[in-house]
């Protein structure tokens, strides 16, 4: 369908205003806006992540595709909500406690939620109790990021603080930032690691069984 081609181009190509646009067209032309979220959105924003990984786009590329993404999703969301449109999962994120860094975190998240994920942003500085607060709160994947060798160990805290609440075994734990490893995941017992936003993407559906 053309309207979808034009907004999965929007989207692709960073251009808010067009995808906002090529979503109010759709609706106007009466296409499901589950329709317009699965063939526009989610399909252009796994576009979006097959370029990163094949080097052909950078972070700044993703982060005009997402954010274009997130525009065009606003005039969708109360639809999808009316009809019952289920998320994949709910992903709770934030920055651990002690790291003020956001960039990578709000990529992250924002590319989860053009996958189909409900997203709850905790922000920055986000201590162990406020993660387990939200995994109560229904979280299936609690995510974590940290820049700085400094914070990682609250990683570490907040899985513990999870295990201590009794929680743990409700939620999937997935970290991530540029000080982290896979062997450090592996060490804190967390579920999951990713290098960068598109990877999280699959690791998250793999986490909950989506992939």
């Amino acid at each position: 369908m053309a309207t979808l081609e034009d907004l999965r181009a929007a989207v692709i190509r960073g251009d808010a205003a067009s995808a906002l646009a090529g979503v109010e067209k759709a609706l106007a032309e009466n296409v499901e806006a589950q329709t317009i979220l699965n063939d526009g959105l989610i399909n252009a924003m796994t576009e979006v992540g097959a370029r990163f990984e094949a080097g052909e786009f950078y972070i700044p590329e993703m982060l005009i595709a997402a954010r274009a993404m997130q525009k065009a999703l606003e005039p969708l969301k109360p639809l999808l909500v009316e009809s019952g449109t289920k998320p994949l999962g709910t992903v709770v994120i934030g920055t651990v406690q002690g790291d003020l860094h956001d960039i990578g975190k709000n990529l992250v998240a924002m590319m989860l939620e053009g996958a189909g994920f409900a997203i709850r942003d905790l922000g920055t500085n986000t201590t162990p109790d406020a993660f387990v607060q939200a995994a109560r709160d229904g979280a299936d994947i609690v995510a974590m990021s940290a820049l700085l060798t400094t914070t990682m160990p609250a990683m570490k805290a907040t899985i513990e603080a999870l295990e201590n609440a009794g929680v743990r075994s409700g939620v999937k734990v997935m970290i991530g930032g540029a000080p982290v490893t896979q062997a450090y995941a592996e060490q804190i017992g967390a579920d999951g690691y990713s290098a960068d936003a598109s990877s999280a993407v699959r690791l998250a559906k793999g986490l909950i069984g989506a992939a």
